[in-house]
């Protein structure tokens, strides 16, 4: 990414951290961001026990490596939780989801409603038909009305890629916890001069 500054994807209803501008993402039929995530290691750390080699026979410093975990990005700098659905239940609750997206663009962006809804419903389509084959995740809240992430392993079941509906997140600056108020949000303008999708 070079210099491209770093701003973070937030659910637009709870403040949940999403996702990280700065991982590879797509957007899919104008909808849904796929954002593509892979395996890094956590914790790690080296310590030097006492001073020099006062506790090595060799002369070398002896180094001490923390437990190494292994955790996929997207879900860890998220925080986001795993939760479950069978498909009555996801269709229960992505009705009311997209209700919800809906009323706030109805009163924030009304020339969004009818290509948002049309692109989600193509989208829940697809989801629904290979069903079996997606993982579900909350943001760190746990907020059931708020946005839900779903996991789905491409071609070489190794790659996770995560699906985000667009108009449920908003772009903003690190550094403000939770508040996504005007002050916090990415400008246009500025996101789009940047290369990041509002």
């Amino acid at each position: 990414m070079g210099d491209r500054k770093v701003y973070l994807y937030k659910d637009k209803f709870t403040g949940d951290d999403m996702f990280n501008g700065a991982y590879p993402c797509s957007l899919i039929d104008d909808v849904v961001f796929c954002v593509e995530g892979k395996m890094i290691k956590k914790g790690g750390d080296s310590f030097d026990l006492g001073r020099g080699n006062a506790f090595s026979s060799g002369g070398v410093d002896e180094e001490v490596d923390d437990t190494v975990e292994m955790v996929i990005n997207v879900i860890d700098t998220g925080r986001l939780q795993q939760t479950s659905f069978d498909k009555k239940g996801f269709l229960t609750y992505i009705k009311g989801y997209l209700g919800r997206i809906r009323a706030d663009l109805e009163k924030n962006n009304p020339a969004r409603v009818e290509p948002f809804m049309r692109g989600a419903e193509t989208f829940v389509k697809k989801v629904v038909s290979n069903f079996s084959e997606y993982d579900f995740f909350l943001g760190e809240s746990m907020d059931l009305e708020a946005g839900v992430v779903l996991r789905f392993y491409k071609e070489d079941g190794i790659t996770p890629f995560f699906y985000f509906f667009r108009d449920g997140v908003v772009l903003v600056f690190p550094g403000y916890g939770r508040n996504i108020g005007k002050e916090a949000l990415v400008p246009p303008e500025v996101a789009k001069r940047e290369g990041f999708i509002i």
